[in-house]
């Protein structure tokens, strides 16, 4: 059972419904019908108020500290500061109190500041106001007064504000125009219909007449599913029953446009509109680095414990002799001789547990904040990302998941207005092998196109120019467009020009206003639909009318639609338009093959082509077509079904006329982000509300398909002809056919080696694989696995028509799966939202659909192309910085703790700390923490360039690469190896040795110090021998750092401090350094501690260099001017399996690679004789198009650059 579901049944729990009705029952206006008409039951529901934030006043504190102490360091924290508190230990509370205060304190605010912009943009919504008909007049209230029943005003250009039900609209035949895009994504203008029986009722105080019941189901997400009636109370006794459909429900988010105003009345509000139940819930979002955090935290937890443990049996080892347990000069009070030795061994216990507790980093959650904050800073200041348009760059909503971005396994993206501007621009029309480009216009006459088709005749015969008249007709006909004869652009009105009609063209397609637009400039202009008449004007400018006859509406199934037209001369023609699939079988003459040719062209291009068809009709044929259409129209079972037939019937035996080429321009750089995400290795989905056909030409144009993709498809039309189990089970062999069980990620996801396949899914399919196994329904359960099985072993996947739940609902399958991937999900849309929410890390676009996913996703960029350097650059960086960060404070913090437990050894286990109290408190907050802070800041390990070129580099990090198990262990053990040379090296070079010029000996403190000295000093230069981007301020704050511990020292040593109750380090930094051999174990001990890591990295660079290193030692070799002119294919790893020799032998050229293959180059690194193949690098005489880049990998089919 889902949420909705639960928060339904307490919502009527709670609002006193006893019994859970199916359907709910609406009193339009809220009047009671007539006595004995039906029993009147009033029904509570929610008001119209929408939440989208977590937290309240009230319960802000409470749940956010519960929230923050479920981190288990914060636990940890809390827990030794409370033991600090009740029992005397070694360390003073402050050391623990004050960081863990600070971190807590830090957190709570950011989120509550985020979760206060929540409120403020839900206070915005709910607090607009609405215009409501009460006893015959418009009254405004706020949006979150409405209540169900209402009867609402809405004018043009408002956005709903709940789900209505059309009564009457300003039009004469009840229907109005509805843009979407907020909800699935189209901004194509929809038709809505009223309902018959009402749409007479035009102003206020008729609606305020009527009286009428609404039977509907109860709220449910699905977005194109509406199942209601309407009972209407006329004069007489029975109510008039009407049916409603989806075409009669406007939803909440939805706009109304080119339509002066409607009435109509609330059936769902707030929280139960369909718009709301299709948000996903809120929920805290962790990153990967995060969890491994915790991870190591319970092992070092684990390792503190048994310190603690060993400390404490030893002690009491120890303390088994008498004359150690008790010695003469410190007798132990009566009190302590009458304790149990268990409550004595359990605070010796803590107390070992506080002295060691520095194990656990506090400050490294305190940097880690620190790290994420100021990070962020950097995507919001990266003029890259700035858009010029817009005025705005990249946006952080979120710093909690910066290192995410460079982990992203899987890439969910929207379609319409994410990788396309929603902007379609007729390209060409071709007419019986003739190409017309709207641009090629001479004075008035239409210049044939003569690009690269051999059948192009200079000047058409009389048959060739009636066909091309007759194809211009067809389009300025076979359509839905309406037209709008004034719109208002930034308040001017523009419209009827100098006496002629300069008329906006609005539809449900985008494709059919961009082929009526293109017919304009071709000469022919489609004027309006004015009494069942089209009229069009042609290009000798004269009017022509035609009686529109009947529309065969589009369907996805029949692919295709069209009109029957009667012209002045009182000729039938009928006209269809459709995909070249649907269209082809049922031509009878025309020049098909020409045709054929150019439609497969301009399908290899990206473009999104249409056939056009006619016949003429007489009328015996045109009145059997009547019956037949009006039989079917009538029925009442199975409409659909023989609507179907009729067609089926009636589109038969055209003569083919043409095809047009369509293109949904592609934002700028879409195909070439795409590309790069392959390449990174990611596997990029598309996710979208739209008809499958456009989705599919939008795949082919960003290149998430490719030319040689074979495609699978899994939708409707496929699982009606077959069950959905042998769909999927024919599916799932051929997919694993080539390569058995092994996955696609075995190999490289571009290698040629294997045949790449594309899926396609749309949403009904999807539902009823995601459907729960029923009882006893076999092999059912597993199609979920099936589904993921074959989804893994495709480059690419397209789902269409998907609700917006859906989308969410295919990113959570794909995190549950069993390699658990790192998901991103990226949107412009408010339908995009709940998949934003629900995606390991959120990307909204500032789009033209409003600021929903930008305000709800956890990072906004302009441009679906600054995803590019969003991943590859700042992912990689932020991924590579903090993955140090974390290793590193682990270590400094094992180095600075293991000479602790090693020293009580030597000091009878009486808890003695080795350091002062201030270099303890010091260590993690002053000394050690500001190089490592700066290091996650800005450390750059390879340059921006190269990282933006060679997107396989980002291969390197994937899966959590530096944060796995073996170099976390390698971490520890060099800390545990540093440690115990600080510890016994001091110790040994002591041993027996005056150490002073006067003969003295040094103290435990001199040698506490000397042993922290070396620390700080090992650790300080590891670090800066980790680095590779120096600037200024790297050397100010590593060189600093260590001036700063050596000045504090003199002064804490130097003075005698009246606060404090001991002087026990006064003089004593002074003295060790007034010993020579103690500069001399200082120096040597920070070699020998240095001497292994420097070893291994020596070593692992020259026998097993990662792609990273090579680049590197390159950039070296070039003096940082890799970027600008080297082969980067060249630095990385020899290919697999013997695939160099003929590498970039068997491709295709596309037409527009008109360079010759390019040449082999051949160069060397350094002296040895192992030569390494790369292509050449610069794009001499190359299409301009590409950017010449050095090939990572080579595609299957045509080359592409990076």
């Amino acid at each position: 059972m889902d949420f909705s579901t639960i928060r339904n049944l307490i919502s009527r729990y709670c609002a006193g419904e006893e019994n859970w009705v199916d359907s709910r029952t609406v009193y339009i206006g809220h009047k009671v019908p007539p006595p004995g008409a039906e029993a009147y039951i009033p029904q509570r529901y929610p008001d119209n108020r929408i939440i989208s934030s977590k937290y309240t006043f009230w319960n802000f504190i409470p749940k956010n500290l519960f929230e923050q102490f479920r981190r288990i360091a914060n636990f940890y924290f809390l827990i030794i500061f409370l033991v600090q508190l009740i029992i005397d230990t070694p360390t003073s509370p402050i050391t623990s109190g004050l960081p863990l205060f600070f971190v807590i304190t830090v957190t709570a605010i950011k989120q509550g500041y985020e979760d206060w912009l929540r409120h403020k943009a839900d206070n915005a919504i709910n607090q607009c106001p609405v215009h409501v008909v009460q006893h015959g007049k418009v009254v405004r209230k706020q949006s979150r007064k409405l209540q169900v029943g209402d009867v609402v005003l809405v004018k043009e250009d408002e956005t709903f504000p709940c789900d209505l039900i059309l009564l009457s609209t300003s039009r004469d035949d009840g229907t109005c125009f509805v843009t979407t895009a907020s909800l699935d994504g189209e901004s194509s203008h929809k038709t809505y219909y009223a309902v018959q029986d009402t749409k007479a009722f035009n102003t206020e105080e008729e609606v305020d007449t009527l009286q009428a019941t609404i039977e509907c189901e109860q709220p449910q997400p699905d977005l194109y599913k509406f199942v209601g009636r309407i009972n209407i109370y006329l004069d007489r006794d029975e109510p008039i029953a009407r049916p409603l459909g989806s075409e009669n429900l406007l939803l909440r988010g939805a706009t109304l446009k080119n339509t002066e105003y409607i009435y109509a009345v609330a059936i769902y509000t707030g929280m139960e509109t369909k718009m709301a139940l299709n948000y996903q819930s809120k929920s805290q979002k962790r990153s990967a680095v995060e969890k491994s955090m915790n991870a190591y935290l319970i092992v070092y937890l684990c390792i503190l414990i048994s310190k603690a443990l060993i400390n404490t049996v030893l002690k009491y080892v120890w303390q088994a002799d008498p004359n150690r347990d008790e010695p003469w000069y410190n007798q132990k009070t009566e009190t302590e001789r009458q304790r149990h030795i268990l409550i004595r061994a359990f605070t010796d216990f803590l107390a070992f547990m506080v002295l060691f507790n520095y194990i656990i980093p506090v400050s490294m959650y305190v940097t880690v904040e620190m790290q994420k904050f100021l990070g962020s800073y950097f995507i919001s200041w990266d003029d890259e990302m700035f858009d010029e348009e817009l005025g705005e760059g990249a946006l952080v909503n979120t710093s909690d998941l910066n290192e995410e971005l460079g982990q992203v396994e899987y890439v969910f993206t929207d379609k319409t207005g994410t990788l396309t501007e929603n902007n379609m621009e007729f390209i060409e029309c071709c007419v019986d092998g003739h190409v017309y480009v709207p641009h090629a216009i001479c004075n008035g006459q239409i210049m044939s196109g003569a690009s690269s088709i051999d059948m192009i005749d200079s000047s058409p015969s009389a048959e060739s120019k009636e066909h091309e008249e007759l194809f211009f007709r067809a389009l300025c006909l076979c359509h839905t467009v309406q037209v709008k004869e004034e719109e208002t652009v930034d308040g001017i009105k523009r419209g009827i020009h100098q006496g002629k009609a300069t008329s906006f063209y609005i539809s449900s397609s985008p494709d059919e206003v961009a082929l009526v637009e293109g017919m304009k400039r071709l000469g022919f202009t489609y004027l309006r639909l004015k009494d069942s008449h089209m009229e069009i004007q042609n290009r000798e400018d004269e009017i022509e009318r035609f009686e529109l006859l009947e529309v065969l509406n589009f369907d996805s199934v029949r692919r295709r639609m069209s009109v029957i037209v009667r012209s002045n001369s009182g000729e039938l023609y009928l006209f269809c338009k459709g995909a070249d699939s649907s269209i082809f079988p049922r031509v009878i003459s025309g020049k098909v093959d020409q045709v054929r040719a150019r439609v497969e062209h301009n399908a290899v291009e990206g473009l999104r082509t249409l056939c056009v068809a006619y016949k003429k009709l007489s009328r015996e044929e045109y009145e059997q077509v009547c019956h037949l259409l009006n039989s079917a129209k009538l029925a009442l079972q199975d409409r659909d079904k023989k609507l179907a037939e009729a067609y089926d019937v009636i589109e038969r035996d055209f003569i083919l006329l043409g095809a047009t080429a369509v293109e949904d321009r592609l934002q700028d750089k879409a195909a070439d982000t795409i590309e790069s995400l392959h390449k990174a290795g990611m596997k990029v989905w598309v996710l979208t509300g739209d008809k499958m056909e456009t989705a599919a030409a939008t795949c082919y144009a960003s290149k998430l398909f490719r030319r040689n993709t074979q495609i699978l498809e899994l939708t409707t039309k496929r699982t009606e002809e077959q069950s959905l189990h042998d769909v999927l089970f024919d599916l799932s062999r051929t997919v694993l056919r080539q390569h058995g069980s092994m996955t696609r990620d075995t190999f490289s996801g571009l290698s040629g080696d294997f045949q790449d396949y594309g899926l396609i899914i749309d949403g009904a399919t999807l539902s009823a694989v995601m459907k729960p196994a029923q009882e006893g329904s076999g092999g059912g359960g597993n199609y979920k696995e099936i589904f993921l099985e074959i989804c893994r072993n495709c480059s690419a996947v397209l789902c269409c028509r998907m609700a917006p739940l859906q989308k969410a609902q295919i990113v959570k399958l794909i995190k549950a799966s069993k390699e658990h991937p790192i998901t991103l999900a990226i949107g412009d849309g408010a339908n995009d939202v709940s998949m934003i929410l629900e995606a390991h890390v959120g990307i909204g676009i500032m789009g033209k659909e409003g600021r929903q996913a930008a305000r709800n996703s956890d990072y906004a960029i302009p441009k679906f192309k600054h995803l590019k350097k969003m991943l590859l650059v700042h992912g990689h960086y932020y991924y590579i910085r903090i993955s140090e960060l974390v290793q590193y404070f682990f270590y400094k913090n094992v180095c600075f703790i293991f000479p602790q437990f090693l020293y009580q050894f030597f000091c009878g286990f009486s808890q003695q700390p080795l350091y002062d109290t201030a270099y303890l408190t010091l260590y993690n907050i002053s000394f050690t923490s500001l190089p490592i802070l700066l290091y996650s800041l800005i450390e750059q390990h390879i340059n921006m360039d190269i990282l933006k070129r060679d997107p396989s580099l980002y291969r390197d990090i994937a899966k959590n690469s530096l944060l796995q198990w073996p170099i976390f262990v390698y971490w520890t053990f060099l800390g545990v190896f540093d440690a115990v040379v600080f510890f016994f090296g001091a110790f040994f070079l002591f041993d027996n040795t005056t150490f002073t010029s006067n003969g003295q000996m040094f103290g435990n403190w001199t040698f506490g110090t000397l042993v922290f000295t070396v620390l700080v000093f090992t650790v300080t230069l590891k670090l800066a021998l980790d680095t590779h981007y120096w600037t200024w301020i790297n050397h100010f704050v590593i060189w600093g750092s260590l001036l700063f511990y050596v000045i504090f020292s003199l002064l804490w040593g130097g003075i005698i401090w009246p606060f404090l109750n001991y002087q026990r380090m006064y003089y004593v930094f002074m003295q060790m350094l007034a010993s020579g051999p103690a500069w001399l174990s200082i120096i040597l001990l920070v070699m020998v501690s240095l001497l292994p890591d420097v070893v291994k990295k020596v070593l692992c660079r020259a026998l097993w260099p990662t792609t990273t290193e090579r680049i590197q030692n390159a950039d070296k070799l070039y003096k940082g001017h890799l970027s600008e002119f080297t082969p980067l294919s060249s630095l990385h790893a020899p290919p697999v399996r013997g695939r160099g020799g003929n590498e970039g032998q068997n491709h295709t050229h596309r037409r527009s690679d008109s360079s010759p293959p390019k040449k082999v180059m051949y160069t060397h690194w350094g002296g040895g004789p192992n030569y390494c193949t790369f292509r050449s690098f610069l794009p001499f005489g190359e299409n301009p198009r590409l950017s010449g880049v050095g090939y990572a990998y080579t595609a299957p089919g045509p080359e592409t650059s990076v």
